[in-house]
């Protein structure tokens, strides 16, 4: 029986280079996302149009789906603004984006995850270092702690990690100022950002291949911009 992925996220950047892995690897693809419009279809992947934003929705959303053996919890936004100009509007939909919908998601799609499923959540760098946005590194803070907490609660049942990425070519970037981005190329080795086929492919690999002792992790994608 092929196993089944849930991807947030999956049509674009990131999500969308893990939705081809995993249509690749013969798995049933769920891709959860509010636009399809640019979105290819194939027919092992299940389309299913949901805000994130509307978190209390989401226990039904998850009813309505099959048991799921690998959650990716892709999606995210970043507004990359200042402190003092996020509005209280702003503030909600990043911490209900980025935060409550990957914590709550985690609670119920393990409420019928099978014995040894496993968990992939991507956070960032911004999570790791004092970050500009300070809204959006809180909250990759907060799901970078999240995945140890339930990494200890699963006692191993479920596997769960986190990626932290650097910045990647994706349509995130150009809400990043051009002089942050410059300043951040010369931190870099190889004076470049991360391709999005990077990132997915060190997911699909820790919902996959990697180890079970490689649970509540956080691996680094940084290309020596944050070396510890």
């Amino acid at each position: 029986m092929k196993k089944t992925v849930l991807i947030t996220g999956g049509n674009k950047g990131i999500g969308l280079e893990a939705t081809k892995a995993f249509v690749v690897l013969g798995y049933e693809v769920i891709v959860l996302a509010r636009d399809f419009s640019s979105f290819e279809d194939h027919a092992a992947i299940r389309k299913v149009i949901f805000d994130l934003t509307q978190v209390d929705e989401i226990p039904t959303l998850i009813a309505s789906l099959p048991p799921i053996d690998i959650l990716i919890n892709n999606a995210g936004v970043m507004y990359s603004i200042p402190y003092h100009s996020y509005s209280a509007e702003k503030i909600d939909s990043i911490m209900k984006l980025n935060l409550h919908a990957p914590i709550k998601l985690i609670e119920e799609v393990t409420k019928k995850m099978p014995l040894g499923g496993r968990i992939v959540n991507n956070a960032s760098i911004a999570g790791q270092i004092g970050h500009p946005d300070i809204w959006y590194g809180m909250t990759k803070a907060a799901l970078i702690n999240a995945t140890k907490s339930f990494s200890k609660i699963f006692e191993g049942k479920i596997i769960i990690n986190a990626v932290a990425p650097s910045p990647v070519e994706t349509d995130m970037l150009d809400v990043i100022p051009k002089e942050r981005q410059e300043a951040f190329l010369k931190s870099v080795i190889t004076k470049r950002f991360a391709y999005p086929q990077e990132i997915a492919k060190t997911m699909v690999w820790l919902a996959t291949e990697s180890p079970e002792y490689i649970n509540g992790s956080v691996i680094d994608i940084n290309n020596g911009s944050f070396p510890r």
